[in-house]
């Protein structure tokens, strides 16, 4: 066996990298998708999308191949933050006789039950860290450590935003009985 030369060892590694990413699309592209819907996303699936590019462009910088799902986490929480911010500056500065645009697509919608659309509207009513904080706790099972790196705040910001989120959607809830 003669030694692998630099330029087959990169070749090596970028294989191993894309058949890893390739894996990682396959297991977790679903379930980022129904995390950006939760947190209020219209174009879940483009966010996804760019989250996996940010995830393939430094896929060298991370520390090992387990900590792509929580960067991929994060860069879907902070991406889908940036579009409703970016979507509020537009709907504020549009003109009245604008057409509005749709909160989530009808594809979505459709797939939900009864009770999971008043959910998903009440969670809709929650401010953005509230929702965030709800959705990476409940319905991705994460512990508060997890979703601080996620949301980029600290245990204490997730512990207030998780209590005071579960308050407000109960409210929301019971008012809807």
């Amino acid at each position: 066996m003669t030694p692998l030369t630099q330029a087959q060892a990169a070749a090596r590694a970028a294989t191993e990298a894309d058949a890893a990413l390739a894996g990682l699309f396959q297991t977790q592209y679903a379930a980022m998708v129904r995390l950006a819907v939760l947190l209020g996303a219209d174009d879940a699936e483009d966010i996804v999308a760019e989250a996996f590019y940010q995830l393939y462009r430094r896929w060298k910088k991370l520390r090992g191949a387990d900590a792509a799902v929580p960067y991929l986490r994060s860069v879907v929480c902070n991406l889908t933050r940036m579009r409703l911010r970016h979507l509020q500056v537009v709907r504020k500065h549009s003109t009245p006789d604008a057409a509005p645009q749709a909160g989530s697509s009808a594809e979505a919608e459709a797939l939900l039950h009864d009770d999971q659309r008043a959910l998903v509207a009440a969670l809709k009513e929650l401010p953005a860290r509230q929702r965030e904080a709800l959705v990476l706790r409940h319905w991705l099972g994460l512990r508060e450590a997890e979703i601080a790196e996620a949301m980029g705040i600290s245990a204490g910001a997730v512990k207030s935003h998780t209590s005071r989120g579960m308050a407000a959607l109960t409210r929301v809830l019971e008012e809807r009985r």
